[in-house]
């Protein structure tokens, strides 16, 4: 084994082994959630592996993503399952190191193709993000939430809302497309 491919998988094993609790994973990830959805919220965290499972089933329309373990900041997300198909095959794309534009373009294309649901009711995905959180106190240090409603095939002319990206007014991005969606921004806190 060469040195590089040992020292790789040093770091796999340190990073498994720093994956929060389920418990601590669940508390930092409905919190992307609106308070009244947080408990009957899925949860998809990781295992001891790194690999992303179900922690928690749920009881309501809300999945809640756990921040990943292996980065450095905090990112939890919280959607409407019926946007799963999508976000799960976007997971897909990820492990196979696609990004990017052709990561939307094959989940769009796959969507018209009837190959991927997807609701055409609007539907809403909350991200909040942070430079760490605190288990114990259940706090994420500098949070900042924004809001993505899902309304595929939208365009400028259907919604009224502008392309142009703009803090603290919602906009239209992906217009169009199956990921067609309206971006909320809020203006974030001066430090």
């Amino acid at each position: 084994m060469k040195l590089g491919a040992f020292l790789l998988l040093i770091v796999a094993a340190c990073a498994a082994a720093e994956v929060p609790s389920a418990d601590a994973q669940i508390a930092g990830a409905i919190l992307a959630a609106p308070a009244e959805l947080r408990d009957g919220a899925a949860v998809l965290g990781f295992d001891s592996d790194g690999k992303r499972v179900q922690i928690r089933a749920g009881k309501n329309e809300m999945i809640c993503l756990a921040s990943d373990p292996t980065k450095t900041a905090f990112n939890a997300a919280c959607y409407h399952k019926d946007l799963e198909p999508f976000m799960a095959r976007g997971r897909e794309l990820l492990d196979q190191k696609m990004t990017g534009a052709k990561r939307n373009e094959v989940r769009n294309k796959e969507v018209e193709d009837g190959k991927i649901a997807m609701p055409r009711a609007p539907r809403t995905l909350y991200v909040l993000t942070g430079t760490k959180f605190d288990a114990a106190a259940g706090k994420v240090q500098d949070p900042y939430l924004r809001w993505v409603i899902y309304v595929p095939f939208a365009t400028p002319e259907s919604t009224g809302l502008s392309t142009k990206a703009s803090e603290g007014a919602p906009w239209l991005m992906s217009p169009g497309t199956a990921a067609a969606h309206i971006m909320i921004s809020p203006p974030k806190a001066a430090k």
